[in-house]
């Protein structure tokens, strides 16, 4: 075997058929598409049209709200922190912050940080540094004898904005 010799399999690549090219083609004229009516015209029949009957996801009632400036915090609970210290895979030393979090497998996802959650119970005495903690988590934190920063996330388009205003500013 050579490299010259190499080839692909009998039938593996498949050249694209040119419609419309003529009578004797077999696909010509009508270009296989029939005749006349919306699917023998460009732009085919849109999805879900139902031929004029009020369509399916028109018909059905809509629920709820998608809210596009919701927070996405990364819910992480004392408990699973507190298992996590217990194991050696956390360590006690130190501020546990966003990164600190995700690197022990906590935090997943989460673009605008970290949010403490009460659930479970906590010993070690830690100090946090996340966007956001729930009432109970403040409460099991100070009670093991830990402390929690909260910070302010400016997300990167907000951060473009302030840039491009200072920028305006210092011109003028």
């Amino acid at each position: 075997m050579k490299l010259n010799d190499l080839r692909d399999n009998k039938g593996a690549r498949q050249s694209r058929v040119r419609v419309g090219r003529g009578i004797g083609s077999g696909l010509g004229k009508t270009a296989g598409r029939g005749q006349k009516g919306a699917k023998a015209r460009s732009g085919v029949s849109v999805a879900g049209f139902e031929g004029g009957q009020m369509p399916l996801h028109m018909r059905l009632p809509k629920r709820g709200f998608n809210n596009p400036f919701a927070k996405d915090y990364a819910e992480v609970n004392v408990g699973a922190i507190q298992k996590l210290v217990d194991a050696g895979k956390l360590a006690a030393d130190g501020t546990l912050d966003h990164s600190a979090l995700k690197a022990a497998g906590l935090a997943r996802g989460g673009k605008d940080g970290v949010r403490l959650l009460g659930k479970g119970s906590l010993s070690a005495k830690l100090a946090f540094r996340v966007a956001g903690a729930s009432a109970g988590a403040r409460q099991a934190v100070e009670a093991a004898g830990g402390s929690i920063e909260l910070i302010e996330i400016v997300p990167a388009s907000e951060k473009a904005a302030a840039k491009k205003n200072s920028v305006k500013q210092r011109k003028a």
